[in-house]
């Protein structure tokens, strides 16, 4: 009986999709053992690549929508229908993500999520049953109102004029106006694939964490969390809907918490609905040995992501699992904790981040990785000899 590999990796953001990041491993694989069978699965965890992996997993397809791009350009969105095309896909970074902005122009006080809004609306039109979209990668801080507002919800000042969009105008919040609410939001069910825990405000939520990597400074940032506080309040008081403390309502800057509000949307583990949509723990029960990876290992995961994810399911079928990463960093070792057997960096000498994201650079490093590691698992286990 031929050996099986299952191979389940992450994008390495920067350098190669999941796809690619598979192949590359599986190359490695074959190189230590030709006769290996290999099942390659691109995985993720709710940021982007979700809706191209999904769409992949369940055999369905894509079409383009013209949107508002974070700081109100527009950019061609993707919109993904499985299921006989009664259920939609999305990755929020599509229409809302941070690869959209140039690097001097980023500013939370402003990007909004109006642009995901769109993409939720064009699914509306086509009339699924189901949305599923990931939250990762995200531009902005604006708690989901530019979302909220392209389908329908006005958002007002005291003097009764609408806010413009960004997060920076949260804080003159003076009502919400849900009458015009696009109702076909009311039959449809929404799944939010989330791969962070933290809530909507204070030293762990939205702002203060992932603010930075949007361009937030300090007084930016404390503007930004006071923003969310006082959406969070004027949610509860108008929509009756508590955001605030929810695990994962911070996530996308607050977009995890607007779509409980104003979709009843339903946050997820993104790496949950990738795993069953891939059927990840029925590949596994028959193979023998599992490796999965993503561009860098830390400290976040053990939390949500792919890797603990893939890890997890690994550990329930009995089977050993190693993660490749393209870098190691402080806490690493929280993802043995989650049922990895060991871990490795590609990089192994020094070398510059334009070289180290560099695409066959990346895949030449992931196969030669592969290859040794596959070789030290086989090797120490002698009964497979004599298979």
């Amino acid at each position: 009986m031929p050996i099986r590999v299952v191979i389940a990796p992450d994008k390495f953001r920067g350098s190669l999709d999941a796809a690619e990041v598979a192949r590359a491993i599986g190359r490695g694989v074959k190189r230590a053992m030709p006769s290996v069978e290999i099942d390659c699965i691109g995985m993720a965890d709710g940021g982007e690549g979700f809706a191209e992996t999904m769409v992949d997993a369940l055999g369905g397809c894509f079409e383009t929508v013209e949107v508002r791009g974070p700081l109100g350009h527009m950019v061609t969105a993707r919109l993904g229908l499985v299921d006989h095309n009664r259920t939609a896909v999305m990755s929020m970074a599509s229409a809302s993500g941070l690869a959209l902005i140039p690097y001097d122009m980023k500013n939370p006080l402003l990007t909004t999520t109006y642009g995901t809004g769109q993409l939720i609306k064009s699914a509306l039109d086509l009339g699924v049953d189901r949305i599923l979209i990931g939250i990762g990668g995200s531009a902005t801080n604006d708690g989901g109102a530019g979302m909220a507002s392209a389908l329908g919800y006005r958002f007002l000042s005291a003097e009764g004029r609408d806010l413009p969009l960004g997060g920076g105008a949260l804080n003159r919040l003076d009502r919400i106006d849900g009458s015009k609410r696009d109702p076909r939001l009311d039959k449809v069910s929404i799944e939010v694939a989330c791969d962070v825990t933290n809530p909507l405000c204070g030293p762990t939520g939205a702002s203060a964490v992932y603010g930075p990597q949007k361009g937030a400074s300090g007084e930016v940032i404390t503007r930004l969390d006071q923003g969310l506080e006082h959406f969070a309040k004027v949610v509860e008081r108008d929509l009756g809907k508590e955001i605030r403390d929810i695990a994962g309502s911070g996530a996308a800057g607050g977009l995890g918490g607007g779509l409980v509000a104003f979709t009843n949307g339903k946050l997820r583990r993104g790496i949950d609905l990738v795993i069953d949509a891939t059927r990840l723990r029925e590949r596994l029960v028959n193979a023998d040995f599992c490796i999965t990876g993503e561009g860098r290992i830390d400290h976040s995961s053990g939390y949500g992501k792919t890797v603990a994810g893939v890890a997890r399911v690994a550990r329930n079928c009995g089977k050993p699992c190693v993660a490749l990463g393209g870098s190691l960093a402080s806490g690493a070792e929280s993802v043995l904790e989650q049922g990895v057997t060991a871990f490795f960096s590609i990089c192994t000498e020094p070398m510059n981040l334009s070289h180290a994201l560099d695409q066959e650079s990346t895949r030449r490093r992931l196969t030669r990785t592969a290859e040794q590691v596959f070789r030290l698992w086989y090797g120490s286990n002698p009964d497979l000899n004599r298979r």
